[in-house]
């Protein structure tokens, strides 16, 4: 597979997100771990999750277990695999979010992904959403403690604006390497952060790249221009999406979600999708109208 960069560690340009093995319509577990190594199978070597990616109140870090175990259930070498968790972000177990971003939340946090990946270092560590009663630098700066004290090897920040990227990356001595915030061809709002990730290197991880959960099937019938270009290359609408987000720049590495071998199989066949400057321009036309 094709690799992109996160700061100085090359990964795979597709990676897998994990969140949908652990809310709400999840599959057994069974399932999630044949998913899990499929992707690893497929050559990806980027696994995201979160320790809010859970369903009930007393299953914090459901994901990053799942995780672990798929790791370290599999055949193959995973000393390549990066596995990004985030904290800030909580789930009460009525189905709401919430968001915590004290320093004293997140130290406790990172404690609990180390602990449920089973490492002394998780590879790089994500604040997931701005706490608007928290200074962002407050925030922030956790991330710089931890990276200070070897706890974790690379920091990243999601759901950011421009302003919060420079601000985090001015808090990290110039340390931060990626921006999570949702991208697809149907949520363009984060272009502005896609555009200032390229300018000063930072990997933009695309989160819901093909529209969200129960949405990335009908990409095609809402985008008719996806569903052509897809038509002509003989593969998914899916794949269409992840390989012109790939094309907005080479810091973009787009990590779908998936519960299900197949899925995961297909989007990691984006990565050796070449789109042509035509199509990318047509797609680029369809996602400022939607009926294109």
């Amino acid at each position: 597979m094709h690799t992109r960069r996160i700061g100085d560690i090359e990964v795979s340009a597709i990676g897998l997100g994990g969140m949908p093995m652990s809310i709400e319509g999840r599959p057994d577990r069974d399932r999630s771990i044949a998913t899990i190594h499929a992707a690893l199978d497929a050559g990806v070597t980027l696994i995201d999750t979160a320790d809010s990616y859970h369903l009930l109140a007393g299953e914090v870090g459901h994901n990053e277990e799942l995780i672990a175990e798929a790791l370290r259930s599999w055949g193959g070498d995973t000393s390549g695999v990066v596995v990004a968790t985030k904290g800030g972000h909580l789930r009460p177990g009525d189905g709401s979010w919430t968001v915590d971003g004290s320093p004293a939340h997140l130290r406790e946090a990172v404690e609990g992904s180390l602990r449920r990946l089973g490492v002394e270092a998780i590879d790089l560590y994500q604040f997931h959403r701005p706490d608007n009663t928290v200074p962002y630098a407050d925030s922030v700066g956790v991330l710089a403690e931890l990276l200070d004290a070897g706890k974790i090897r690379m920091a990243g920040i999601s759901n950011a604006d421009p302003q919060q990227i420079r601000q985090a990356q001015e808090v990290l001595g110039g340390r931060l390497v990626s921006v999570q915030n949702q991208y697809s061809p149907a949520f363009q709002s984060s272009h502005p952060e896609l555009e200032l990730c390229a300018e000063l290197g930072l990997a933009f991880l695309p989160w819901s790249p093909l529209g969200g959960i129960g949405r990335a099937g009908g990409l095609g019938d809402r985008f008719d221009a996806f569903a052509d270009v897809a038509a002509n290359h003989h593969v998914s609408s899916q794949q269409v999406a992840l390989a012109w987000e790939l094309a907005q720049a080479p810091v973009v590495i787009p990590i779908p979600g998936s519960s299900r071998p197949e899925t995961i199989r297909d989007s990691v066949a984006a990565a050796e999708l070449v789109l042509g400057p035509e199509e990318i321009t047509r797609l680029d036309a369809a996602v400022r109208s939607p009926q294109g």
